[in-house]
This record gives C-alpha cells, structure tokens and sequence, in this order.
C-alpha cells in the first residue's frame, strides 16, 4: 500500500507487532483452519477437504475467535516462534511468511487496501472445503487435497 500507511510487517519483528497488527497480518483464507493428517512417520502433514466446525464457510472466519482454542481441542494458537517452526501453516501464510524473512503475498489486504484481494485472487477455502461436523477421522485420508501450498 502507498500513500503513507506504515508497511509494519517491513520493519517490526513479529515479537513487536501490536495485537492489532499481529490480528491483521490474517488474510482470511482459513487454509489453517482445513484438518490436517500426518499419513505416515515422515512428518509430512496433509491437509483435508474438512474444516474446523466453527468457521463460516462464507466469511472464511471464525464463529467463535476468542474461544476457539477453549473449544476445539486441536486449535492452535499462532506465536511468532511458532510462525517460524511451523511447516505445517500454508505456505502463502502471512505469520509463516515472515517468520521465513518473506513479505507479504501481493494479494495481502494490507498490500492491496482490499479485504476482499484474498477472495478475488483465489486464495480462500470459501465453497472448496466441507464441515468437519459428522466426519469421521478414519475418512480423512479419502479427503487429502493438494491445493493448499500449491
């Protein structure tokens, strides 16, 4: 973005950010929020068709934020040492992205000033994922997709 809007993410470490600002690096694609398997000991982790129970498929967010990680047992909450270990966040990540030392994709909301520049690019899992509610775990290997980090 131009104009004068501070770029933040270019000169604050993660560890720095305001809670504002580590809120808004979330572009809203909710590919984090997909289940995931690790099918063998490789550690490869796979992502699935399923999401969490508790996003909306339509808004791509949470339904219930602040208590998620209270209510959904597997939720992860992202730190900024976490941002840097995590192989298993999308690769398009805003949090996985920097903490590799990479700007943000050119579609971010806070390159473009357009929340919708996520939705528009084809990067959400809006109308491609199904609720995890009824899922059973042992249909998951069934629901792998590759689309995710590719």
């Amino acid at each position: 973005m131009s104009g004068g809007i501070s770029e933040f993410w270019r000169h604050k470490t993660l560890e720095e950010m305001t809670r504002d600002e580590w809120e808004s690096l979330c572009d809203g694609c909710a590919r984090c929020c997909l289940l995931k398997i690790a099918p063998d000991d490789s550690g490869d982790v796979r992502y699935t068709a399923a999401r969490c129970e508790l996003l909306d498929d339509a808004t791509c967010r949470c339904t219930r934020y602040e208590q998620r990680t209270r209510l959904v047992k597997d939720c992860v909450r992202v730190t900024p040492a976490l941002a840097r270990e995590a192989s298993w966040l999308p690769s398009t990540c805003a949090y996985r992205r920097l903490g590799e030392g990479k700007d943000l994709p050119e579609w971010h909301p806070l390159r473009t000033g357009d929340e919708r520049s996520v939705l528009d690019a084809g990067m959400t899992i809006r109308g491609r994922s199904v609720s995890s509610v009824g899922v059973h775990p042992d249909s998951l290997p069934e629901m792998v997709i590759n689309w995710v980090n590719g």
